[in-house]
């Protein structure tokens, strides 16, 4: 039998993780793989990467292991997170296989062009994010907003999300909530931060926005 490590998105009711379970179990016992563990992974707007057990995950995962997942919805928040997390993985030497989308397994004959279009993709979102911001802080400055360090945000937090103020107010103005700005910035910053120090952080923008 083949190692495999089982994943599950750990849902507000009970009998959803356990048909997810349920599922891979089944689908293991099918295909002789044995599930050496199960991951469950929290899907959450508010919480890190290492909160939500991400980092756990990836930490657990070695060249050539199997990672089983009911389908592609199931791995992230949102589509372009499950993009993210799959391309990320797979650099890893992970086989990704989708029980309900065979279609979509990064292991199968078609993997690697799945993994172009995940990448393709992937690559298209970071640079409309990237578009936007710019037009953002342009259309900030051609309205003479000063984009400097705002009152009230000088505490750690508030220095460690210094760095990205501008992209954050470019978010701000796109109207992006907390949560999404959070998720965005915590994806390439060094330090994670909590969803208080960045509603925190924001909220003395809007403060320092109103001056002007």
């Amino acid at each position: 039998m083949k190692d495999a490590i089982g994943y599950l998105r750990v849902s507000t009711e009970k009998q959803d993780i356990d048909k997810q379970r349920h599922l891979l179990l089944e689908y293991a016992n099918r295909e002789k793989y044995h599930i050496t563990e199960f991951v469950e992974v929290e899907a959450s707007t508010r919480k890190s990467s290492v909160e939500r057990r991400i980092d756990y995950l990836k930490s657990r995962l070695k060249p050539n292991t199997v990672l089983l997942v009911a389908e592609l919805s199931r791995l992230e928040r949102s589509m372009v997170d499950c993009i993210n997390l799959v391309t990320s993985i797979s650099e890893m030497g992970v086989k990704v296989k989708f029980v309900r989308q065979p279609e979509l397994d990064t292991g199968g004959i078609h993997g690697k062009l799945i993994l172009a279009i995940f990448g393709y993709f992937a690559e298209a979102e970071r640079e409309y994010i990237r578009m936007r911001t710019k037009q953002g802080l342009e259309a900030a400055r051609s309205q003479g907003k000063v984009l400097g360090r705002p009152k009230g945000c000088r505490n750690k937090n508030g220095l460690a999300l210094d760095p990205y103020k501008d992209e954050i107010l470019a978010y701000m103005k796109l109207g992006l909530p907390v949560a999404s700005i959070r998720k965005i910035i915590n994806g390439k910053a060094e330090r994670k931060l909590s969803y208080n120090s960045y509603s925190t952080y924001v909220m003395g923008l809007k403060g320092l926005e109103l001056k002007f």
